[in-house]
């Protein structure tokens, strides 16, 4: 939606209007024009809100990425709207915690998701996308988001948490609508029914699997948190809950999201995926296009300790401070024409944060899966084409679509 008629300084960037069809790309484009930092005095929705500070631009992204002492992630949480999840819970997760603590719980996850830890995985997961591909055997259409995406990421991460299979659709149910709680139909409940219906099945249904590893320790990563010592003492029960949840909403949502939006613009865009055609090579680079364009999550959120001046404003203590990955991987200064899907680009990008202490431990695996899942559709359906409207999820978080139709040959 553009802002015509409206000053930029009085529009509240993380109002529902602007979300409905997905990321505000030309009010991004105007604000790292005209005001890069960008102060929104609340959001509507939720009238008991702090207003916030919208960082706009790669450079400025770069810089509060990185200073961890001046723009905390335990001060305030991790999101713009402070309420979507209790502080005390996001602070049991290493995405909301600060040094020390932050680098000794993520430092323990490191040596599982290593790049070569990551690579022997290879052929593991290409028999997961290649059996959800085989479900689609003998149909003309499919919803890709949750007949394939949806599948095949759960299960490469259920594979590494040790969640059992055939719970795979319980925890993809409750990461989308505790993680998409301000979208009608993955949660119709709201944020109110995230809290109050959602988290506690989370802790009850982790609860359980952190006994059977305290009695029958295991070699996946639900172990390691359950085992982990920092300074000799171990995690406490809801931290090794949230350190969980964290792995599996990242590895639910991220792949998915640019998994879908990247196909959807290959699908837009014939002749980029004809190139993927002629060139497999060119899928990696392809990979970060999509990752480029399409970030899985459109803000994360810092908190100011103290006063500080950014790119003109003067930020004071304790107030948020909201990078739009949304809008720096679009940012025109860094990219020509940032708003055009270019499959031999390979940009650099903000998609896993900026750099710094909060940079996504996940990379390798992301790639990884989003190199295959490519492949592997592309190699089985080269001709599929979008067989209605695609939806996309209503958040200011979650950038992703909720829905593409597809037809996977094409129409006789």
């Amino acid at each position: 939606m553009a802002t015509v008629g409206r000053r930029l300084n009085e529009v509240l960037v993380g109002d529902r209007e602007y979300w409905e069809d997905g990321p505000p790309h030309e009010l991004f484009r105007e604000m790292r024009g005209q005001c890069p930092v960008h102060w929104s005095s609340g959001i509507t929705e939720f009238p008991g809100e702090d207003g916030f500070w919208s960082v706009t631009t790669a450079d400025d992204i770069h810089t509060v990425s990185r200073d961890w002492q001046t723009y905390s992630s335990e001060l305030g949480g991790i999101t713009a709207a402070s309420a979507v999840f209790p502080l005390e819970l996001v602070r049991a997760m290493f995405i909301g915690m600060d040094p020390p603590k932050h680098d000794r719980l993520k430092a323990l996850f490191q040596a599982g998701f290593t790049p070569k830890r990551i690579a022997d995985h290879e052929d593991a997961i290409r028999e997961i996308v290649k059996r959800v591909l085989d479900r689609l055997g003998g149909r003309d259409t499919c919803d890709l988001v949750n007949e394939v995406a949806q599948p095949a990421v759960s299960r490469v991460i259920g594979s590494f948490m040790g969640i059992p299979e055939e719970d795979d659709a319980i925890w993809a149910n409750l990461m989308n609508s505790t993680l998409g709680a301000s979208d009608p139909d993955l949660n119709p409940g709201g944020i109110e029914g995230a809290i109050q219906k959602d988290v506690p099945e989370i802790f009850e249904r982790c609860g359980r699997l952190i006994a059977e590893r305290r009695d029958r320790p295991t070699d996946d990563l639900t172990s390691v948190l359950v085992h982990a010592e920092i300074d000799g003492e171990k995690l406490e029960e809801h931290e090794i809950v949230m350190g969980f949840f964290l792995l599996v909403a990242a590895g639910n949502d991220s792949t998915k999201a640019t998994y879908s939006s990247g196909m959807r613009a290959l699908m837009e865009n014939p002749d980029q995926r004809q190139l993927l055609l002629d060139d497999p090579s060119l899928v990696p680079s392809a990979v970060e296009e999509a990752l480029r364009m399409f970030p899985a999550f459109a803000h994360f959120r810092r908190t100011a300790t103290h006063e500080i001046e950014l790119n003109g404003q003067t930020i004071k203590q304790g107030e948020k401070v909201v990078m739009w990955y949304a809008s720096s991987n679009r940012d025109a200064s860094r990219y020509e024409d940032p708003d055009r899907f270019d499959v031999q680009r390979n940009p650099e990008h903000q998609a896993f944060g900026a750099g710094g202490r909060h940079f996504c431990l996940g990379t390798a695996l992301a790639r990884l899966e989003l190199r295959i899942m490519f492949e592997e559709t592309l190699a089985r359906y080269p001709q599929m084409e979008l067989a209605g409207t695609p939806t996309v999820v209503e958040s200011p978080f979650l950038n992703q679509l909720k829905t593409l139709p597809v037809r996977l040959t094409p129409a006789a």
